[in-house]
């Protein structure tokens, strides 16, 4: 095998792992987003459910227009069930998201802040290796 050919295989590793820690950190910001405490009561199964046999019932006397309305209140309330029974497991996302974050930050310039800004819990930042920046702040000292 040829010099070229062995750095060709090694760049095409590197961009296969890049394209693969991309693909965990979007996994797990795409999670915590999905998953971000909403205002209000926290809606489970039973709940969404009511409220789609409340909707099919009401749809039978409806206006047209109503109908309208229900029916797109209908396809939300169906979309929600199918998120809530699909209910990933964020600790596992997170895992993955600390094993690779330190380097995917490094490779592309990605602060702290940036992370914290998002979302990030601190904890899982420090858990990653991406450390708190250190703010250095003079004093000025007091005339006396």
């Amino acid at each position: 095998m040829a010099a070229h050919d062995v750095e060709v295989e090694i760049d095409g590793a590197k961009d296969a792992s890049a394209r693969a820690q991309s693909k965990i950190i979007r996994d797990y910001l795409e999670a915590l987003e999905r998953n971000r405490p909403r205002r209000g009561r926290k809606r489970t199964r039973d709940t969404v459910e009511k409220q789609l046999a409340l909707v099919e019932e009401q749809l039978n006397d409806a206006d047209p227009l109503d109908r309208l309305h229900l029916i797109q209140k209908r396809i939300d309330l169906e979309a929600e069930l199918v998120n809530l029974k699909n209910k990933v497991d964020i600790g596992e996302l997170e895992e993955r998201f600390v094993a690779s974050a330190r380097e995917y930050s490094d490779r592309k310039g990605i602060s702290y802040d940036a992370w914290h800004a998002l979302g990030i819990p601190n904890e899982t930042l420090e858990k990653a290796g991406i450390d708190v920046p250190k703010v250095t702040t003079r004093r000025r000292r007091s005339a006396e």
